[in-house]
């Protein structure tokens, strides 16, 4: 069975574990404190979830979650992630993060950041545009007519074939933007960024994020 680490186990990282397990994949949860931080959130994921440190969740995921404030993405592991998928669910906040000049400038993208620091690993944007509380809503069975989707952005063809992989298992359609790169059409601000998937949780199909990620580009 494949496992899903996850380096950040807040609000999404959290959501996405458990919909995780609820899918059948076993989990590697870690976050920038202490594996016993997190025996509560593991206890209630039941026997197919553990605590890890941030390097034990890299080792272990033959996926890899990244689920943390911008600003630590220095922090993450770098060797235990090469040649794996890693999708990158960070956007960017100055407020949060301070201003990050090249992010300010538009001279690249949060994505961009994490993969220049993650050499060798195979970033695939995903999970940034949707808000946290909507994944729990909004999920689907394969088929459903009112199922949603979420875009992805990345380089690698397996690492979003992976990807897609994981998020049809959790309960989401995928729309495949394009390169990394592509992740300025669906990052903070623009049409695609939480707006197709309402207030309280719409769905929001394939057509509906194509059409969002088309109006981003002009």
């Amino acid at each position: 069975m494949t496992t899903v680490g996850f380096i950040g186990a807040g609000r999404m990282g959290g959501t996405l574990a458990r919909l995780a397990v609820e899918a059948g994949y076993d989990v590697v949860l870690s976050n920038s404190r202490t594996p016993r931080s997190l025996k509560d959130k593991v206890a209630a994921l039941g026997e197919k979830a553990r605590a890890g440190t941030p390097t034990d969740a890299a080792n272990a995921g033959d996926i890899v979650v990244v689920s943390i404030p911008l600003r630590a993405y220095p922090t993450l592991p770098v060797e235990p992630l090469i040649g794996k998928p890693v999708l990158d669910t960070c956007n960017y906040y100055p407020q949060r993060d301070g201003h990050i000049a090249v992010l300010d400038t538009d001279a690249t993208t949060s994505s961009h950041l994490v993969a220049k620091h993650l050499i060798g690993a195979h970033v695939v944007k995903a999970f940034n545009n949707i808000y946290f509380k909507n994944l729990e809503s909004l999920r689907r069975p394969p088929g459903a007519p009112d199922r949603s989707a979420l875009p992805i952005a990345g380089d690698d063809e397996s690492a979003k074939a992976a990807a897609t992989s994981f998020i049809n298992a959790i309960g989401f359609d995928v729309v495949d933007a394009g390169p990394l790169e592509a992740g300025r059409l669906f990052q903070v601000g623009t049409p695609a960024f939480v707006a197709p998937y309402g207030g309280p949780g719409t769905p929001a199909g394939t057509d509906t994020i194509r059409a969002a990620l088309e109006a981003a580009k002009q």
